[in-house]
């Protein structure tokens, strides 16, 4: 119960606060304010619940997918001096089209008929090659024709060497009948002695067995003159198929030796043949190195050599080419913390240097002026503290501007599991990474509301 003070000026007073109060409490502006904080809470509290993109930003470059889209280097091959230049910097120029021409200064390359007269040395060289080619076949017919010659005389003189076995062997018989006949004689001729001393024989009688002991004798003789000749005829006829074997043994031999000469000759020559025709085409290849080509289409930029007349060391800089169309791709570089998050196929939001855009992070899809991409690789070691991450336009999205130049910069916004806002700033506030489990991953502890892909 208000308490009023028998005081009326007392009473006047709190009558007057009261009714103050009163009045401030009904004011309409009063209540409209209060409605808007409570709105302005509401709208705080829902957006709290309302999905957000975690996500992993990182600085980047534009580069090609492909190695051989970028830019290069053009060197010189050889050693030279700059005669002419067909093209400007900054030109456009299609695959194969002449750039530079530079001459030879080297003493043992400045003869014009190098490649004709070496050329020439390397097909004598092959006639050399041929002739011990054609020399060593000739050597095999030789030697095949001495293996059949020897097996005729082996076989003529293995027959000369029977017959004359056959023939000692006959002479011996003939000589042992002849010592068997004379053995005879000689005991007729000593029985018909004594019969003649005794008086029983007449000395005609005697002197008839005397002449057919002396005829025993000279046959004996003869057949052992006989005999002895065959053995020596023999004796001879094993030597010659001796010297038939060693004779065709030792041509045979002559042969081979000139056969591996003449094969030795064939792989020297056959060496200097291919030693000549290397030299031929390393001649022939190094005057195509006397023009510079381009390699693709492209653009001639940065010529670090440029005057007529100029030296070129072998394998120095002439200029800078870039290929005139390229499938383009950014190379973003993050740090070591967030490489777990990263995989092939994530979604990635690009924003390029010079092309404006709105970005709001955890809403990419009312982000305005930013592009779609999703990676495609990534380093597997770190470079500079930093892992080097690709990433190539999406087809799904839209296409990149086509006014982009390699080397521009650009800003990456990899896009990872969306989460409630209360939940990103609790995970912020407390140092949390971001979450990346994907489908068939074990989660331990899932804050309610969080959804995971």
């Amino acid at each position: 119960m208000l308490n009023i003070s028998s005081n009326p000026m007392d009473r006047d007073e709190i009558l007057k606060d009261v009714s103050s109060y009163q009045e401030v409490m009904s004011s309409h502006a009063t209540r409209k304010f209060v409605f808007l904080l409570c709105g302005i809470f509401g709208l705080i509290i829902i957006g709290l619940f309302l999905p957000w993109t975690q996500n992993i930003r990182a600085r980047g470059t534009l580069i090609t997918l492909s190695p051989d889209g970028r830019e290069q280097s053009i060197n010189s091959v050889i050693s030279g001096r700059i005669e002419k230049w067909y093209v400007r910097e900054g030109q456009l120029v299609a695959q194969g089209d002449t750039i530079l021409h530079i001459s030879e200064m080297k003493t043992e390359y400045l003869d014009p008929e190098l490649v004709g007269k070496t050329r020439n040395q390397a097909s004598a060289k092959k006639a050399s090659k041929e002739a011990y080619a054609d020399k060593g076949k000739a050597l095999d017919q030789q030697i095949a024709a001495l293996l059949r010659n020897t097996e005729l005389k082996k076989l003529q003189a293995q027959n000369y060497l029977q017959q004359s076995a056959l023939k000692l062997m006959s002479d011996s018989i003939d000589y042992q009948t002849s010592r068997m006949n004379l053995d005879i004689a000689q005991k007729q001729f000593n029985r018909q002695q004594k019969l003649y001393d005794q008086g029983l024989k007449s000395l005609t009688e005697l002197e008839g067995k005397r002449q057919k002991l002396q005829e025993s004798i000279n046959k004996n003789i003869s057949a052992e003159n006989k005999w002895l000749a065959s053995q020596s005829q023999y004796i001879n006829a094993e030597l010659g198929l001796s010297t038939v074997e060693n004779e065709y043994r030792e041509k045979i031999a002559k042969a081979r030796s000139d056969k591996m000469s003449a094969l030795s000759g064939e792989m020297e020559a056959e060496s200097e043949y291919n030693k000549l025709s290397i030299q031929q085409e390393s001649y022939a290849k190094r005057s195509s190195f006397y023009y510079i080509l381009a390699p693709q289409n492209g653009y001639v930029t940065k010529a670090t050599k440029s005057g007529i007349g100029e030296i070129l060391k072998e394998g120095e800089q002439i200029f800078t080419f870039v290929p005139e169309r390229t499938e383009m791709a950014v190379e973003l570089h993050v740090r070591p913390l967030d490489l777990p998050l990263i995989r092939e196929g994530r979604k990635v939001r690009l924003q390029f240097d010079g092309w404006p855009a709105l970005v709001f992070n955890g809403w990419p899809d009312v982000s305005f002026g930013t592009f779609g991409g999703k990676i495609v690789a990534y380093d597997k070691v770190a470079q500079d503290g930093t892992f080097r991450v690709l990433v190539a336009p999406d087809e799904e999205d839209v296409e990149w501007p086509t006014l982009l130049r390699l080397g521009s910069g650009a800003y990456g916004i990899a896009l990872l599991n969306n989460v409630p806002v209360w939940y990103e700033l609790w995970r912020n506030l407390n140092g949390f990474p971001p979450d990346f489990y994907m489908k068939g991953d074990v989660v331990e502890k899932k804050p309610k509301g969080v959804k995971y892909e």
